[in-house]
């Protein structure tokens, strides 16, 4: 049995705990919160013990911690926990500063202990079976990928105002599928941005509309497109077009019924959002986590792929604000 810590109890810590639970061989042992009434609740819930999470890090019992805290803990808790040899499950993204990143990878390469960044999203069952079939020739090469990923509205500008950045809290996500569909990284972004969602969000210093273009060494090009606004719903797309044909991954909708009549066909509407939309995901991340952790590999992705959606966050952040395209080198 795998010995599992939950570090932080909100929102995303409720979701990985419910995966938990359905998993054989693994079980969630302890729980931990900045809110002592969050982690009891959560305790109660998975039949956990709430500890503070310096015992749970001294806890020779624990295998891994899942870090669900706020980002801005996230540098200290890789370090003690890299430290103090637990296997670490970290939400994305590991830091919003590129040298802090650097220096969470170092310390986990130091130690040796497995590392997984939570992009969830390679997992899921649309996105990564269409994935598998680039790999297995079905479209030949790849010569152009899109990503469009809208939300239906924009989060509280509290929120806003500690996010990162809507290239460092939204768009991050696709930064990773990019390099997950075009098989390799990107040697060149160039972004443009503006803010026409809501004002108040420009106020807080950020952008609520984004497009970005990536280029490879091979000419692999590929465009993200966000928005902090969908009037119909949760969008989340893919396509890739390729020398031998095109693959195209669509909306989630909430059932599969389509009515048809004289005023013409009508669906379903799109998943209301990222919890519903990406749940099986989630499942299938902490399952992979789980198998990586019985078999002593490594898990994928890993604390670099964190880093590199960072450095190309930063990049977009970048040629957003200069207007020009940024060279991408991973050092």
């Amino acid at each position: 049995m795998i010995n599992i810590a939950l570090l932080g109890c909100g929102r995303i810590g409720q979701v990985h705990a419910r995966s938990l639970i359905g998993i054989d061989g693994a079980r969630v042992a302890a729980v931990s919160d900045a809110m002592p009434d969050a982690a009891e609740a959560l305790a109660k819930r998975t039949g956990a013990q709430a500890m503070d999470t310096d015992a749970i890090l001294a806890d020779p019992g624990i295998d891994a911690v899942v870090i669900g805290t706020p980002t801005t803990t996230h540098y200290d808790l890789i370090h003690a926990a890299a430290r103090a040899g637990k296997a670490i499950f970290c939400e994305k993204p590991i830091d919003l500063s590129s040298a802090r990143i650097r220096d969470c990878l170092k310390v986990v390469n130091e130690t040796g202990v497995p590392f997984f960044i939570a992009f969830n999203r390679r997992f899921d069952p649309n996105f990564a079976a269409l994935q598998a079939q680039i790999t297995a020739g079905a479209i030949g090469d790849v010569e152009m990928v899109t990503i469009l990923s809208r939300d239906p509205s924009p989060p509280p500008i509290g929120y806003i105002k500690t996010s990162g950045g809507l290239f460092r809290d939204m768009m991050i996500h696709d930064f990773d599928m990019a390099r997950f569909m075009l098989g390799e990284d990107p040697v060149e972004v160039f972004a443009h941005a503006s803010c026409l969602v809501d004002p108040e969000i420009g106020k807080a210093g950020d952008v609520d509309t984004a497009m970005v273009s990536l280029r490879t060494a091979s000419g692999k090009l590929c465009q993200i497109s966000n928005s902090r606004r969908a009037t119909y719903g949760y969008d989340q797309r893919v396509e890739v077009h390729g020398s031998g044909g095109m693959l195209r991954a669509d909306n989630v909708l909430t059932t599969t019924v389509e009515v048809s009549n004289a005023d013409g066909f009508r669906r379903a509407p799109t998943e209301p959002f990222f919890l519903e939309r990406y749940a099986a995901a989630y499942t299938a991340e902490m399952l992979h986590f789980i198998d990586v952790l019985k078999a002593g590999t490594q898990p994928n992705p890993s604390g670099i792929d964190g880093f590199k959606a960072q450095e190309m966050a930063d990049a977009a952040q970048a040629s957003h604000e200069t207007g020009k395209p940024q060279a991408l080198v991973f050092d």
